[in-house]
């Protein structure tokens, strides 16, 4: 379980406490540590680092040319960064992590709750949360991808976000680490080549 006063610290401040616990119970990690790369389709066994240089020198190797989830929220790795040596070792600090995955999470959610037509019942709130859960997992929602989807009415989009290119990745926000938004952050990876955009 997430501690609590953690959660109340550096999550985001729109999502209430039990959201952000199940949430990370349901697609994170109680590791600040953990990365999950996913290769081709395939879950690649990695070493588990000892500490967060460590851990960045791994997810080097691999973001831009696989899946690479990263910390408590398994967030896409590669946001805020415009090469592979920009990543910032921040990204499995607990409570910056926690900051940037549940703001980004919390985008997806709106994503979700938007195409529902925003409803507030009990019942429509479990099924937004489950499908935010899901689109979390595999980065798409109804065919979009809701990591480089724009902010719906209402939410916090950053005008001032502007993708850069790179060869060989989807495009990245490129703004200094204290000025970024998750919100209108984009994903490195190209999920549709596994198939989940199907």
């Amino acid at each position: 379980m997430l501690d609590p006063a953690l959660i109340a610290k550096c999550a985001d401040p729109s999502l209430k406490p039990a959201i952000v616990e199940t949430f990370i119970a349901s697609a994170g990690s109680l590791d600040p540590l953990a990365i999950t790369v996913v290769s081709q389709g395939r879950l690649l066994l990695l070493p588990k680092p000892v500490d967060a240089t460590e851990a960045i020198s791994i997810i080097r190797r691999y973001v831009g040319h696989a899946v690479v989830r990263v910390g408590l929220t398994q967030m896409p790795a590669g946001v805020g960064a415009k090469t592979n040596d920009d990543l910032d070792p921040a990204l499995f600090d607990d409570c910056r992590n926690l900051q940037l995955g549940s703001a980004l999470f919390a985008k997806v959610m709106r994503i979700v709750a938007k195409w529902y037509g925003d409803p507030h019942d009990e019942d429509a709130a479990r099924v937004i949360f489950e499908d935010a859960v899901l689109a979390w997992k595999t980065g798409f929602f109804e065919g979009a991808k809701v990591f480089t989807a724009e902010e719906p009415d209402g939410g916090r989009p950053d005008a001032n976000a502007k993708p850069v290119e790179n060869a060989n990745q989807e495009p990245t926000v490129a703004l200094p680490a204290d000025k970024i938004d998750i919100g209108g952050a984009a994903m490195r990876i190209d999920l549709s080549r596994l198939g989940a955009g199907n």
